[in-house]
């Protein structure tokens, strides 16, 4: 009657959106105050002030034109925008005709895998990893390589890298600040994966292709450096979100860039523009398309996810807790207290602590701390974190 694989996949539960709704209930129960949910990465600081005045000003215009479609791929203004922005700011030569405007980063992800991807295709991941990365993949009938990251500093582990990548692969998928742990991946690192990607392209005579999914490019601290991929391997589709740097994941808007020094860029323009006819992803909502327009290059108050991180990171440190200090995004990922992260994830409810287990990004032994909630929650939890470290030191 229906497809076996969808009914799956819409009715196998998401462990992150189980918890969140475990949350809502607790709360419900013994008040909101009184349950700590640092269970999902929606952005707790208000979009900047440029987008309600964008709002404001465009609800005056014409409203038949503002409301209407746009081109397939984007109104042309805006993409003429985004190529200025990019090539000032990362020292690119794009142009408009290299971008293609998305309902946000899964939107962009799930276009540019179907635009790629062939019969026996591979897609490698680094994990920990955004678990929807896999049904994104095999979505499109290929099968998914997980290459575990160092977990002493969760950097790539280039020689496991080298050995999973095969004739077989078609792309690898970089996400970078990361979401779970936080972590950028480092010049060094970039220009040693990429000088390997290099040497398999000659090896295998075929095209291998990196995919940045960078919704938290902007929500970095202490002046840490994203490195932009196109500047380090010429096969780059980039795919960007501004849910994170807007504090806009409702509206769903963001973008795919494809490297002008691709290989047959324009081609691999053209199946995006087929892909997203195929998936329906076509004319992105045309208000928040002009929103954009006028807001480039504006960010959310990423101080505030700042003093979140230090608050968090020294308390927890301090209480005897194991992590890496995140250089972006908005998580912790904090290694649990016993060698079973879903185990200890059940344990830290007895305290109204909501975490993420790492199990959920592919990876054992940790969990996730979204710390994009009030500063004044992160204060309330502290003693349910301590007690919780104590109740592994009795």
């Amino acid at each position: 009657m229906v497809s076996n694989e969808m009914l799956q996949l819409g009715t196998n539960p998401s462990a992150i959106r189980d918890l969140f709704e475990y949350g809502n209930r607790r709360k419900v129960e013994i008040g909101a105050e009184n349950v700590f949910d640092f269970s999902i990465g929606n952005p707790s600081v208000p979009a900047p002030d440029c987008v309600k005045e964008a709002v404001q000003e465009l609800l005056e215009e014409d409203a038949v034109a503002l409301h209407g479609y746009t081109s397939a791929v984007g109104d042309l203004a805006l993409r003429q925008k985004l190529a200025a922005y990019v090539n000032e700011t990362q020292g690119t030569s794009l142009s408009a005709g290299n971008f293609y405007i998305t309902a946000g980063a899964a939107a962009s992800l799930t276009i540019s895998l179907k635009a790629l991807a062939e019969a026996g295709d591979e897609f490698i991941v680094f994990a920990p990893f955004f678990p929807e990365y896999r049904v994104f993949v095999e979505m499109t009938g290929s099968r998914l390589v997980v290459v575990q990251c160092d977990t002493k500093d969760f950097q790539i582990d280039l020689e496991a890298f080298e050995k999973a990548v095969t004739p077989n692969t078609k792309g690898v998928i970089v996400n970078s600040p990361n979401n779970p742990t936080g972590v950028v991946i480092t010049a060094e690192c970039i220009e040693k994966m990429c000088t390997i990607l290099k040497n398999k392209q000659e090896e295998y005579g075929k095209e291998i292709f990196l995919i940045a999914d960078e919704p938290y490019r902007e929500l970095v601290y202490d002046d840490v450096d994203v490195p932009y991929l196109m500047n380090y391997y010429d096969n780059t589709i980039v795919c960007y979100s501004y849910s994170k740097s807007l504090s806009l994941p409702g509206e769903r808007i963001g973008y795919i860039a494809v490297s002008d020094r691709a290989k047959d860029w324009n081609l691999i323009y053209a199946s995006i523009c087929g892909a997203g006819r195929a998936l329906g992803y076509v004319c992105a909502p045309s208000l928040f398309q002009q929103v954009i327009s006028r807001c480039i290059g504006q960010t959310s108050d990423v101080n505030v996810y700042k003093k979140n991180r230090d608050l968090l990171y020294e308390a927890l440190t301090g209480y005897g807790y194991r992590c890496i200090k995140p250089d972006g995004a908005f998580y912790l990922f904090v290694e649990a207290l016993e060698p079973d992260a879903a185990a200890f994830a059940e344990k830290a409810k007895e305290f109204e602590l909501l975490l993420v287990a790492s199990d959920s990004f592919g990876t054992s032994g940790f969990v996730r701390i979204s710390y994009c909630v009030s500063t004044a929650q992160i204060e309330a939890a502290l003693p349910a974190f301590q007690k919780l470290a104590e109740a592994y030191h009795e």
